[in-house]
């Protein structure tokens, strides 16, 4: 994995993370909350998502590939998703006990 595909999945599972918390109203964890559940979010989902794609199996011959960098940013971006609403759920109802 190089750092293009890293950087991808960090801005997708970002933004992932931050409409995750405005989406889901209960699963708020505040702006920099979401922001970083979902980056990580994002790591972990574009990872998985080039594994079960063989996404970056072999590098392009001409260097980055448009499709593969958009594919890192849509995974990123639902993994950071489901990650923030995931931990937004369960932090919020643990605190509201």
């Amino acid at each position: 994995m190089d750092i293009t595909s890293i950087i991808a999945q960090l801005v997708g599972g970002a933004a992932g993370g931050t409409a995750g918390g405005k989406v889901v109203k209960d699963s708020d964890l505040g702006a920099a909350g979401n922001l970083i559940a979902g980056a990580l979010g994002g790591l972990a989902g574009g990872g998985l998502l080039g594994a079960v794609m063989g996404a970056g199996a072999a590098p392009a011959a001409g260097g980055a590939d448009i499709g593969a960098i958009l594919g890192q940013l849509v995974g990123g971006g639902v993994g950071g998703l489901v990650v923030q609403v995931l931990v937004g759920l369960v932090k919020n109802k643990l605190m509201s006990k």
